[in-house]
């Protein structure tokens, strides 16, 4: 890992969407994570503006019990952190941006989603733009000069801001963040009293990133009921600390499977869930080819958000197990499918999966891409392939299309 030479913050792919959305709205609203970043590029994108934060319990207490004199003192706007806080808030900031009708007036931030679009719903629908920040991608560590070295080294760090703009080891940062955050901010809104079933349950899910998600298989193996592991994944959902990807599929196909699968929003945090405490336990480990999946699928969404657009992120698999690991639609029958395999030596079973669905599907226009854990570009008459560290390419050629 190289040491940063500078102590500016990294540049995020999303501060020009950002801006955009700033100068076109009253509110921007950017929700995301648990230190992703949310803070940081809120007052690069309107450093004039003051910064007041709901985590704290004095202004928490201000804002609630006199919401007018609180906005009082902002007249001229400001940045709002974990503003799901304080819920009542929104319908004063509903009136302020009403009467002012000035773009850029306010920064939301907030780590929620459950609370969070509620309240947006409610009282500022029409009023703010909404945007998803996530951990750093691999180009933004690039172009700092800051990139994971090797493919281990990138899963086992992952790429929340502060594990590569501070001097820290993965392992304790993300065990603090698990305590912190994951337990307490779940755990506060689920209510939950039985930590260590809620703690096996998280494991567990880390344990099949890259798996059609059986939610009765979570539930038998936690010692919960399935109604309570479908309440806990909505809200490690919401918390934007797991995503699922939908499949693909057209309706008059009976042959397609129909369910999701279940990812985390950074592999760092999963590869620290099943037990990875040094970049070293990677080499040999049964989950490694499922991390790199997860990986890969993440900076495949983060290209999507960062540019402020819904994500539109599929895999494709029938029930005969023909499978492609991403399929990204661009445009009406026009897609980019993507085969990902952690191997360092690209062998010819990559493009099995990829073969087999051009030929299955000849109405559409497919472009083929292998993404792998070796050094090396080829580009083969079934597919190109890509190197892990030249992941960029394709994110470009597939934005551009």
């Amino acid at each position: 890992m190289l040491a940063r030479e500078t102590t500016d913050p990294i540049p995020r792919l999303a501060f020009e969407a950002a801006s955009s959305r700033l100068r076109s709205f009253p509110i921007l609203t950017i929700t995301g994570p648990r230190q992703s970043g949310k803070t940081t590029l809120s007052r690069l994108l309107a450093p004039h503006l003051p910064y007041l934060t709901l985590e704290d319990p004095d202004t928490r207490a201000y804002a609630s019990e006199d919401p007018r004199g609180f906005l009082r003192q902002v007249p001229e706007g400001a940045i709002l952190d974990e503003v799901q806080r304080c819920p009542s808030l929104f319908s004063y900031l509903q009136g302020v941006v009403d009467a002012e009708k000035r773009f850029g007036q306010f920064i939301l931030t907030g780590s929620s989603q459950f609370d969070l679009i509620q309240s947006i719903n409610q009282s500022l629908a029409g009023r703010t733009s909404i945007m998803t920040l996530l951990p750093f991608s691999l180009g933004e560590l690039q172009s700092s000069g800051c990139a994971p070295s090797s493919v281990n080294e990138l899963l086992f760090r992952g790429l929340f801001p502060p594990v590569h703009d501070r001097p820290v080891d993965p392992s304790v940062w993300i065990q603090d963040y698990v305590s912190t955050y994951l337990e307490r901010d779940v755990r506060n809104i689920l209510n939950i009293h039985d930590l260590s079933a809620f703690q096996r349950f998280v494991q567990l899910c880390a344990g099949r990133v890259g798996q059609l998600l059986n939610v009765s298989s979570l539930a038998a193996d936690t010692g919960i009921t399935r109604v309570t592991a479908n309440a806990w994944l909505s809200v490690l959902e919401a918390s934007h600390l797991v995503f699922l990807t939908p499949p693909w599929f057209t309706n008059p196909s009976k042959r397609l499977i129909k369910t999701p699968k279940l990812y985390f929003v950074d592999p760092g945090l999963a590869s620290w869930l099943i037990g990875i405490r040094r970049q070293e336990h990677l080499i040999a480990h049964p989950q490694r080819g499922a991390l790199f999946e997860n990986w890969v699928m993440t900076e495949l969404l983060k290209a999507q958000t960062n540019r402020g657009i819904k994500p539109r992120l599929h895999f494709l698999r029938d029930k005969e197990g023909h499978e492609i690991d991403a399929f990204i639609e661009t445009a009406p029958k026009c897609f980019h499918a993507v085969e990902i395999k952690s191997g360092e030596t690209v062998a010819t079973d990559f493009f099995k999966g990829l073969d087999y669905w051009r030929g299955a599907l000849k109405d559409q226009a497919i472009t083929p891409w292998v993404v792998y854990g070796g050094s090396t570009q080829q580009d083969r008459e079934r597919g190109r392939v890509l190197p892990w560290a030249d992941l960029g390419l394709m994110l470009r050629a597939i934005s551009h299309s």
